[in-house]
């Protein structure tokens, strides 16, 4: 069997059913690590410098107590890539809180470039000592590319959701986006890409909303507008995403952050058939949402339980997109500025 016709067999096994990737033998699997470490080569070694940090103060002369935002995940949280702070999805997202909720904002990076999701358990530890009112996390896509089990990597997402539930914070997922919209990964393994990012998606989704956190599907982010002009919206390397890229992917997450922390827009309080949002079993809402990018999925209850005997009701919502607010560099070096902030916590003094 050639390269080309076992990297076929493996796309039509994942995007079909098929017994799954995993059940398709050490020969297949190996022709795919083969094949994503071509892809690798082709993307290059990462950028020695880091991409600039967001972390900080946002809204200044904003009303306190300020929202206490972590983001965790990889490259994409992290803003990899991007040249200034304010281009960052941690600098947009708060700049954006700041604006539409009217609230200081702290918000705290804990991404790492090159993370998996089995790297989160040591992000979450560094992030519970801050108490966030609310965890974003973006992760999967280098799960993908180096080849880790969906089932694994689902399993660690589950944890680091939990364990930010039990803390009290709301979370939300942006789940793993379509890899099959990256250029440098070469038909067919391209076919391979879109089938397991896609299904490692609605494991994720499923997963998330069973420790009570909610997802939003980040897909080819853009939807066909990514594919159509990836000189635009990719960064040089090909694979992560431009400025116009990252505002694109901060436009996704935005509303269904305000959302969770109770600052949704009025017309939102109620599902609206007419925008296809509804009620369905989280297995079929997954698998919807997938398809759909911008699709943001929150556990809900049907008659006072939250399960049919078809497995957790899920809300289905397509939220509007907010007035873009430009990303702001957050303010350095700052506590307390007497207008009613929050000082930093303990944990951010060292």
């Amino acid at each position: 069997m050639t390269k080309a016709s076992a990297a076929r067999k493996l796309a039509a096994a994942a995007l079909y059913g098929g017994g799954g990737l995993s059940a398709l033998g050490a020969g297949l699997y190996g022709v795919l690590s083969a094949e994503a470490k071509l892809a690798r080569k082709t993307i290059g070694p990462a950028r020695e410098d880091p991409p600039p940090d967001a972390t900080g103060w946002y809204g200044r002369g904003r009303p306190g107590p300020a929202i206490r935002i972590a983001l965790l995940g990889d490259s994409s949280a992290a803003g990899y890539g991007a040249e200034r702070v304010e281009d960052t999805p941690g600098a947009l997202i708060a700049t954006a809180l700041a604006e539409h909720a009217d609230r200081r904002v702290y918000l705290r990076e804990f991404c790492v470039v090159g993370a998996k999701s089995s790297d989160l358990a040591a992000q979450v530890d560094r992030a519970l000592p801050i108490e966030p009112d609310v965890a974003v996390i973006l992760i999967g896509g280098n799960d993908v590319t180096h080849t880790v089990r969906p089932s694994h990597s689902v399993r660690h997402l589950s944890d680091g959701v939990r364990r930010l539930i039990a803390a009290g914070a709301q979370v939300v997922v942006g789940t793993c986006p379509d890899l099959g919209t990256v250029q440098p990964i070469a038909p067919p393994l391209r076919q391979v890409a879109r089938a397991w990012s896609r299904r490692l998606a609605a494991a994720q989704t499923i997963a998330v909303i069973e420790q009570g956190g909610r997802t939003v599907s980040l897909g080819d982010v853009l939807g066909p507008e990514f594919a159509a002009a990836p000189a635009l919206l990719f960064g040089p390397d090909q694979f992560h995403p431009s400025a116009d890229g990252y505002k694109a992917l901060a436009g996704v997450l935005i509303p269904s952050v305000l959302a969770a922390l109770d600052q949704q827009a009025e017309d939102e309080t109620v599902l609206e058939a007419f925008r296809g949002e509804g009620v369905l079993p989280v297995i079929r809402a997954a698998l919807k949402a997938v398809e759909e990018p911008g699709t943001e999925l929150d556990g809900t209850e049907i008659g006072g339980r939250r399960a049919g005997m078809r497995g957790l009701w899920v809300e289905l919502r397509h939220r509007r997109s907010r007035q873009h607010v430009p990303g702001e560099a957050p303010a350095e070096h700052e506590v307390h500025d007497g207008a009613g902030a929050e000082p930093v916590p303990a944990a951010e003094t060292d």
